[in-house]
């Protein structure tokens, strides 16, 4: 047996998980119709084919009707959820893993025009600031219904074959009950903490009637709360005491902080740029004072963080969700040594930013997550070798690279620049983004091993992709700065690119103008305000950066209230014209026919990317296919068999940027899923 603190055995209860890693509950927004059908349980099934020992699924399954979703969870309250819980729990089980699910109430956190339309419900009447519903005040009533309505879901849950069921606290009910910030009820379920906590042993008790010893129990909760007059931490020692002498559960899960704010989540669950495991020393002061099986998971990104939290006795089983988002068979690669293999998880968080708005969870740099139907997390070979050229190293062409290397063919990449990475390198110059570059270090590493040929500082020509003699060529080329959107004065305005990039000189006095919406637009305010300048940002649309989403604007935030930036929405830099030294802008609105000026040294506008594709239309009418996608052959997993001109000397595809200004996951969805059929 491996003598690594990762792959030991752990006894929790009368269940023994085969090592100590574990996927903690999320919801990844995969459900249909409230339900775990095939999507949901090919996902989920992925990480137990990859060696966790536990998965558990579905944060925050609703155990009440009005307690509706706000992104699409699992209904709990059904009983038709049972025949497909118990699909996915055998499926699991066959690959060796244990599986578990997350049930709550939301209470506050949720809208009453959701689901069924029924009131919020809360210890009190204060509004949650991310929800923003005015709850009901609890009844006793109310409580009796609630109680019972978990009891019903953990029988359900048991019956479909789960190996326990974890009470969501932190930010939902049960913990509303438990701090006094959100606690206004008089009698026995208010006042003292004593009182506070009874709805939850209740809700354990009446559980633990219905499913018996046999099943485990535990609870994700807040140990400290972080704010004042709420849940410290000596009382959240307190609280994790009376939790293991209750008899009722059998494992602590700990979080630090609260999520009723985008601010207080994006602390719980940090993100790029922020200190990865900063909860972990705390769950292990909870550990040390209870002497109490713990769990823990919050930015444990890679192996020897995980190492280190299971060595030194700090948790007894380590969460790595977003991880095994990144990468599912992190442990099997663990077990055959392989852990520079690991495709590492940047913080990005465009897997949980797209859940909270309404989208399903996409992995930024792993196309196949949550695609598990279509898309492979391993890339079968070919049955005929081919030559794939490709043009561009930035994430989709070297994702096309990857995936056509291990198909098995012999891949050459063309890459002006003089290193990998396109926007990413741009992008991870930014301290708050240097995790990103990541993304290109594995793929190049992977490349390396599977002997991609790759020329740097190389200008492709057609004659030069034509004397490669390719099977197939593939234009990831990207695109440039679109800057040409004024009416009058664009030769006066400068690229966020210029600025990120340090080829521009900041001015003193900037307008920004993002109608991008992407990092771009807000890393170059920054990188303006912390050289001195005033900056204002402006923006056309109702709000600022909306493709940056919710929790990675939290650092950006905090960085450029501090700076003192301006935030101006609903107005469009429509011209601009010289003025001495100045730069007059001229401002108007979509809405109305408001005009305004501003006065300005510099103007930055940040516009996304048009297409670099002259290469691609100059290849197009020497190919077989004349560039044509067949988009029912790519959606279908069918390799692509367009003919349109017998005289063609090979197939050509172009992806990412080089189609259209898109996003990182877009242009390595396109790599992954044209080579994959190559």
């Amino acid at each position: 047996m491996s003598n690594d603190p990762l792959l030991q055995p752990y006894k929790l209860k009368h269940l023994t998980l085969r090592n100590r890693i574990i996927v903690t509950s999320h919801e990844p927004a995969y459900p249909d119709d409230g339900m775990p059908k095939e999507r949901y349980r090919a996902y989920t099934v992925e990480r137990a084919k990859g060696g966790v020992a536990l998965t558990m699924t579905a944060g925050s399954a609703a155990v009440s009707r009005d307690s509706p979703p706000v992104f699409n969870n699992l209904l709990a309250y059904k009983d038709e959820i049972v025949p497909w819980i118990r699909e996915m729990t055998d499926a699991v089980h066959e690959h060796g893993s244990a599986i578990m699910i997350q049930l709550t109430h939301l209470g506050r956190r949720t809208r009453w025009d959701k689901g069924d339309w029924l009131p919020v419900l809360a210890p009190s009447h204060q509004r949650e600031a991310s929800h923003r519903a005015f709850p009901k005040k609890l009844e006793d009533w109310d409580i009796e219904r609630i109680i019972k309505d978990f009891a019903d879901a953990a029988e359900r849950m048991k019956a479909g074959g789960m190996d326990g069921v974890e009470l969501e606290a932190y930010g939902h009910l049960i913990d509303q009950f438990a701090s006094p910030l959100t606690n206004e009820l008089d009698g026995p379920y208010g006042g003292s903490l004593e009182n506070r906590m009874r709805f939850c042993l209740d809700v354990f008790r009446a559980m633990r009637e219905r499913v018996g010893d046999d099943f485990i129990l535990g609870i994700r909760y807040t140990a400290d709360e972080r704010l004042p007059g709420g849940t410290g931490k000596e009382e959240g020692i307190e609280i994790s005491k009376r939790l293991r002498d209750s008899g009722l559960i059998d494992y602590l899960n700990v979080i630090r902080g609260h999520i009723d704010t985008d601010p207080g989540l994006t602390d719980v669950i940090p993100i790029q740029g922020m200190a990865n495991s900063p909860h972990l020393d705390f769950a292990g002061e909870i550990r040390a004072a209870t002497n109490f099986p713990t769990f823990h998971a919050a930015k444990i990104p890679d192996v020897a963080t995980a190492r280190h939290a299971i060595a030194a006795g700090k948790i007894d089983m380590v969460g790595m969700t977003r991880a095994h988002m990144t990468d599912p068979h992190i442990v099997r690669k663990i077990i055959e040594k392989r852990e520079e293999d690991i495709r590492p998880c940047v913080g990005a968080n465009y897997c949980l930013d797209r859940i909270y708005q309404g989208g399903m969870a996409f992995c930024i740099h792993n196309a196949a997550t949550g695609r598990e139907q279509t898309m492979p997390h391993i890339v079968k070979k070919a049955e005929v070798r081919k030559k794939v050229v490709i043009v561009g190293a930035g994430p989709a062409g070297l994702e096309a690279a990857r995936v056509s290397a291990e198909r098995g063919h012999h891949v050459v990449v063309f890459e002006a620049a003089n290193n990998a990475g396109g926007q990413i390198r741009l992008t991870a110059q930014s301290e708050r983004r240097r995790e990103m570059i990541s993304i290109i270090d594995w793929r190049m590493s992977q490349c390396e091993k599977l002997g991609v040929t790759f020329h740097f500082n190389t200008w492709a020509e057609a004659e030069a992709i034509t004397a490669e003699k390719p099977d197939v060529v593939i234009i990831a080329t990207g695109g440039l700065p679109h800057t040409d959107v004024l009416t009058k004065g664009n030769e006066l305005v400068v690229s966020s690119w210029d600025i990120i990039s340090g080829d521009v000189k900041p001015g003193t006095n900037v307008l920004v103008f993002d109608d991008a919406g992407d990092h771009a637009g807000l890393q170059a305010a920054e990188f303006l305000a912390k050289a001195g300048a005033k900056v204002e940002i402006m923006t056309p649309d109702r709000s600022f950066a909306p493709e940056v989403m919710a929790m990675n604007l939290v650092p950006y935030m905090r960085s450029l209230q501090k700076l003192d930036v301006t935030f101006t929405v609903t107005f469009r830099l429509e011209a601009a014209e010289k003025s001495g030294n100045q730069i007059v802008a001229k401002v108007g609105s979509d809405y109305g026919s408001v005009t305004k000026e501003r006065v300005v040294d510099q103007i930055v506008v940040n516009h996304g990317t048009i297409p670099l594709d002259e290469l691609y239309f100059e290849l197009k009418p020497l190919s077989r296919n004349l560039g044509e996608t067949s988009y029912d052959q790519l959606l279908s997993g069918e390799a692509q068999s367009v003919t349109r001109n017998d005289d063609g000397q090979f197939q050509l595809f172009r992806i990412g940027d080089a189609v259209a200004a898109r996003n990182t996951h877009a242009a390595i969805y396109d790599g992954l899923r044209i080579a994959k059929d190559l």
